[in-house]
C-alpha cells in the first residue's frame, strides 16, 4: 500500500515540476524522431525534381541531428501531383510535404501562381531565379495559405523548360494541329495547347506512358530530364525544343504539419528547403546536358525551335487572357530579366 501511494505521489510532483516549467507530461515524455513523408511523383534519380527532394531529405536530416526524419516516397506511389494535391487542400493526410507545379495551385483560387504559368514568361533561367530569390516570391509562396488554403509554399525550384514530345515525327507548330495533347487539367496549360492548333487530353502523369503507347494521346509536354527518367521516348522518340513555359516549381507544406513543429524544427524545414532551392539552381545545366546526350544516344529526334515568334503569337489570346487580369504584377515579372 505504501508502495502506491508513494508512486502516486511521485507523478504528481512530476506533474507539478512540469507544470512550473511549462511542459506536459506527454510532451516530455515523447521521444524518437519525428517522421514528414514528402511526396514526389516522379523518379529520385535522374530528375530535377528528384535531386531537390534528397537535397531536402539531407539537409533537414542534418540540422536536426536525426530529429526529423523525412520519408521520401516518389516514382508516384502515394499518387498523381493532381490526387496528392486535392488530398492536402481537402485536409487529408497522404503526406506532409510535396512538390508542385508552381502554376498548379491557379484551378484553386491562387491568381497570383497562375502568371508563372504564362507561356513564355521567362526569357531564361536567369530570369526566373532573379525572380525567386525575390520578395515578391515570398508572397506569391504564402498566396495558398493567405486565400485559406491550407498549405503554404517554403520555396522554388524550377525544372528547366518544357517541351512537347509526339509519338510520329514533327517538324514544326503546324504539325500540331489536330493533335490529341495531355496536359495537366490546369486552364493554362489547356489554353495555350488549344491556341496551338491541339486538342488538350487530361490524363494522370501516372497513365501518361499507357496513354502515349495506346494512342489515347498523340503527344504531351514536360521538361526533358522527366521525360528521359519516365522512359517516355520508348513510346513518343519525337523531341520539339519550343520551350513554352519554364518548369516552376514550389515545395508546399500542409498547414496542420505545419502546426505540428516547434518553432525550432519550422527552422530546420525552411533552412532545408532553401538548400534544396539552391541545389536545384545549379543541378538544372549539368542534368539537362546529359539528359540530351543520353536521348541523342538513344536515338531520340530532337526537334530544334529556331524562331519561337509564332508560337508566342499563336499563344497570345491564353497570354493576355491572364496576363491582363494583374498587369502590374506581371509587368515587375517581367522586368526582372
Amino acid at each position: 500500500m505504501k508502495k502506491h501511494v508513494f508512486t502516486v505521489l511521485g507523478v504528481l510532483l512530476i506533474v507539478g515540476l512540469l507544470a512550473l516549467t511549462g511542459l506536459s507530461l506527454t510532451t516530455s515524455m515523447r521521444q524518437g524522431p519525428k517522421t514528414l513523408t514528402y511526396a514526389e511523383v516522379n523518379p529520385l534519380d535522374g530528375t530535377i525534381c528528384g535531386e531537390m527532394a534528397k537535397a531536402f531529405k539531407e539537409k533537414a536530416e542534418e540540422l536536426s541531428g536525426g530529429q526529423l526524419i523525412i520519408d521520401v516516397q516518389a516514382g508516384g506511389v502515394l499518387g498523381s501531383e493532381d490526387q496528392i494535391l486535392d488530398n492536402l487542400l481537402g485536409g487529408g493526410n497522404v503526406c506532409d510535404i510535396t512538390r508542385i507545379s508552381a502554376f498548379a495551385l491557379t484551378q484553386y483560387g491562387c491568381e497570383k501562381a497562375s502568371l508563372l504559368g504564362i507561356p513564355y514568361t521567362f526569357t531564361g533561367e536567369e530570369h526566373f531565379w532573379n525572380f525567386a530569390s525575390s520578395d515578391l516570391a515570398q508572397e506569391f509562396l504564402l498566396e495558398p495559405h493567405n486565400n485559406g488554403l491550407p498549405i503554404r509554399g517554403l520555396c522554388y525550384g524550377e525544372e528547366g523548360f518544357r517541351h512537347f514530345f509526339f509519338k510520329d515525327k514533327v517538324s514544326g507548330i503546324e504539325d500540331l494541329k489536330n493533335k490529341k495533347l495531355r496536359v495537366s487539367s490546369d486552364p493554362i496549360m489547356t489554353g495555350m495547347v488549344g491556341d496551338l492548333g491541339a486538342s488538350a487530353t487530361t490524363v494522370a502523369f501516372t497513365e501518361l506512358y499507357s496513354a502515349l503507347s495506346t494512342g489515347v494521346v498523340d503527344g504531351a509536354e514536360q521538361p526533358a530530364p522527366n521525360y528521359l527518367s519516365n522512359a517516355f521516348p520508348e513510346v513518343a522518340p519525337y523531341l520539339m525544343l519550343d520551350g513554352h513555359t519554364l518548369g516552376a516549381m514550389q515545395i508546399v507544406m500542409s498547414d496542420v504539419s505545419w502546426e505540428g513543429l516547434t518553432e525550432q524544427e519550422r527552422e530546420w524545414v525552411m533552412e532545408a528547403a532553401a538548400y534544396a532551392s539552391e541545389v536545384c539552381k545549379g543541378k538544372v545545366a549539368e542534368i539537362e546536358a546529359q539528359t540530351y546526350k543520353t536521348l541523342e544516344e538513344q536515338g531520340v529526334t530532337i526537334v530544334e525551335v529556331e524562331d519561337k515568334t509564332p508560337w508566342i503569337e499563336a499563344c497570345q489570346p491564353t497570354i493576355q487572357s491572364i496576363a491582363s487580369k494583374q498587369p502590374e504584377l506581371y509587368q515587375q515579372i517581367l522586368d526582372m530579366k
